[in-house]
């Protein structure tokens, strides 16, 4: 799963995520994407399972770029603790996602098969998205 190396800050603050993304809203590497339609945190087991779902579908063809990273740590204190004590112990990590960000991008592929394996991509995400395609893409040049 994804996690970075190392934190600045081992438990950090819960945050404020609000407005629309201004960097990383465009595709940048491949024809197809999706796009986050809300705001969410999305975990690193969910960003695993979207992608196994997305390899599996295109049986290891193409090419496919994640564009989020899970770098921020989430605390959780253990069952049956009573309030106070401070904060919890480092449970896993996410990434705050806004509306506009591209989740998900795939070449190399038709786009049929582009867009299956990013609807089942999809599923295994905790927001709402969009398929995406990149503008200069022709559509009746389906030979990917």
């Amino acid at each position: 799963m994804l996690q970075p190396k190392r934190v600045k800050y081992r438990r950090p603050q819960k945050g404020r995520s609000k407005g629309v993304a201004s960097r990383g809203n465009q595709l940048a590497f491949g024809s197809f994407g999706i796009k986050s339609l809300e705001t969410k945190w999305i975990t690193a087991r969910q960003i695993e399972a979207a992608r196994i779902a997305v390899t599996r579908y295109m049986q290891r063809e193409g090419k496919i770029w994640i564009r989020i990273f899970p770098d921020k740590p989430i605390t959780k204190k253990p069952a049956d603790v009573r309030m106070g004590k401070g904060k919890g112990s480092p449970e896993g990590f996410v990434f705050p996602i806004t509306p506009g960000r591209i989740v998900i991008e795939v070449e190399g592929v038709p786009f049929e098969v582009a867009k299956e394996a990013l609807r089942l991509a999809a599923q295994k995400l905790p927001v709402t998205t969009k398929f995406i395609v990149r503008r200069d893409y022709d559509t009746q040049n389906q030979n990917a």
